[in-house]
């Protein structure tokens, strides 16, 4: 309390007694206040224990990939893979689609971002130009001739039926991405998983028009020649 605001006659008279009702008063206000912020905290405590859940699997976040997929993607590469390895042999895997279908796998079942954009990043567009290039083709048209391989008659159907991967791998890609979100760190990841892919491509494997052994066995690896399988590219110094 100001002093301005009390009677003369009552500071000059009752000044002490004054003092003390209202050290008292004030005292009993904190006490109560005390008491009561005491109170809340007990009861905001025990509010908290009671909404925490004794059992702590509970708590465990539910998957963000349905295990259907996971299941689904891990039985179709069960297949793929032993094929792939037995008629194109281990230098195939060094295809960008099929290192991002290993790739794939690992982001799945570990629902890791980084690993789901960096196959996104590396391969949607090549694999949207495939789709392209196969309906091209099958309408009589000549697009890029990624897809030529798919129309041989040499090679047996089921195993190309195999390659429609390529169809759709980039919307499973897509959907893992919405799932899981994007990770700025998957392109310098990826570029740098592309240019190992390529200097070995170059540097170790068959060329365009190589002939060997097998006449399965992929040459022209990531078409670091050219998009030819047959003829490198002449329009750039190699």
């Amino acid at each position: 309390f100001s002093k301005a605001f009390m009677p003369k006659r009552l500071m000059q008279t009752g000044h002490f007694n004054f003092r003390v009702r209202v050290y008292s008063t004030s005292q009993t206000v904190l006490s109560i206040h005390a008491l009561g912020a005491f109170a809340a905290n007990i009861t905001g405590n025990e509010s908290k224990q009671m909404k925490t859940p004794a059992n702590p699997t509970l708590t465990k976040p539910s998957p963000r990939i349905p295990r259907a997929i996971k299941l689904a993607y891990t039985a179709f590469l069960a297949v793929l893979i032993p094929v792939y390895w037995a008629k194109y042999g281990p230098t195939n895997f060094l295809y960008f689609c099929d290192l991002a279908l290993l790739v794939t796998l690992a982001a799945v079942w570990l629902e890791n971002a980084l690993l789901a954009s960096m196959a996104a990043v590396g391969i949607i567009l090549p694999q949207l130009l495939w789709c392209a290039d196969f309906v091209a083709h099958l309408a009589g048209l000549k697009l890029t001739g990624m897809t030529d391989y798919m129309f041989d008659a040499h090679r047996p159907l089921f195993l190309r039926g195999l390659s429609f991967f390529h169809g759709w791998l980039p919307f499973l890609l897509l959907f893992l991405v919405a799932r899981l979100g994007y990770d700025r760190r998957a392109f310098p990841a990826w570029v740098l998983t592309a240019w190992t892919a390529m200097t070995i491509s170059f540097c170790c494997l068959p060329a365009p028009g190589a002939r060997l052994a097998n006449p399965l066995a992929p040459v022209n690896v990531n078409y670091v020649y050219g998009l030819s399988d047959t003829v490198a590219q002449t329009w750039m110094p190699g």
